[in-house]
């Protein structure tokens, strides 16, 4: 009997020393984690919180906690990128805002000193003051449009749209522009029609601008091209040209906002640089996807995607 009392008095005490000796470890790693995190705040750092352990609770914790660190740092990446973005924007908001109103300075300041200038070059002066006061408007519903799209403030209602029909229609809003660039026409579009979900109005700016960025960049290639395919959930809808295209490095930043090219397809607005911004804003606020191919004077494509509606 007393043997047998002294094997339990002899656990337990065992039992208590592991949970001494447990309780001093994991005080230990809390305490380094501790002074770690601190670490880490004090000097912005991006490391990770390691430990040696067998403790499963503490485990989870540094799991979670290092999941934090990353999403931390990721956000403060893309605050960065986005910081960047706006300042780039700015500084292309002021220039393209100032060139115009320079003109239209310069045009009234003509008009004002020169009282016996002759009837036809007083028109054809007010003419070009009204063509830069509408290209300044332009500019700033480009600018307005993005924003409204950014903030969530534009409405988006979604629906089953005609894909094919929609795809047909703005290609022939540009048939006299491609005849007159002698430009070979590649189409090629379900005759049945392709529903997806959209919004029409929203389409037609996505399709409008995909095309005229091909006709006016990618002309030299003599070919414009629409081609409609489709899967069982998605339908693609790809706008191709056979120009000087686009490197890959400026393939990654060309739907950026403001990132323009010399000669560049995201030029659409004016040289706003926002086109191909709102274009993918625009798929994207249609639960869809965007991207874009290129080989210079073999083949450029954008291609977005949405989701296949069953007729």
């Amino acid at each position: 009997m007393i043997t047998i009392l002294s094997c339990i008095i002899v656990v337990l005490l065992i039992c208590l020393i592991y949970q001494y000796q447990s309780k001093k470890v994991r005080n230990k790693n809390l305490a380094y984690i501790t002074n770690k995190i601190e670490q880490m705040k004090a000097s912005q750092s991006n490391e990770r919180v390691l430990i040696v352990t067998d403790d499963k609770h503490l485990i989870e914790m540094l799991e979670m906690l290092n999941q934090i660190v990353d999403d931390y740092q990721e956000n403060v990446r893309q605050y960065k990128k986005m910081e960047a973005s706006m300042k780039r924007m700015l500084a292309n908001v002021s220039h393209d805002l100032k060139t115009p109103l320079t003109v239209i300075a310069g045009y009234i300041e003509m008009l004002q000193n020169q009282p016996q200038m002759n009837e036809h070059e007083r028109v054809r002066l007010l003419e070009q003051v009204q063509g830069k006061t509408l290209e300044l408007i332009t500019l700033m519903n480009t600018f307005f449009d993005l924003a409204k799209l950014e903030s969530g403030d534009k409405d988006i209602p979604l629906e089953k749209v005609n894909l094919t029909e929609i795809c047909k229609n703005n290609m022939l809003l540009f048939y006299e522009w491609i005849q007159i660039k002698g430009l070979e026409v590649v189409i090629e579009i379900p005759e049945k029609p392709i529903f997806a979900l959209g919004n029409g109005e929203a389409l037609n700016r996505v399709l409008n601008n995909l095309i005229s960025n091909g006709l006016r960049y990618g002309a030299d290639g003599k070919m414009i091209g629409l081609r409609v395919f489709y899967d069982e959930t998605r339908v693609h809808v790809e706008v191709s040209d056979k120009g000087k295209g686009i490197n890959e490095t400026e393939q990654e930043r060309v739907f950026e906002r403001m990132f323009t090219l010399e000669e560049s397809r995201n030029k659409a607005f004016q040289g706003s640089g926002l086109g191909l911004t709102i274009t993918k804003r625009l798929v994207e606020e249609m639960q869809g996807d965007i991207s874009i191919q290129s080989i210079p004077f073999e083949k450029t494509s954008f291609t977005f995607s949405l989701k296949r509606l069953n007729i």
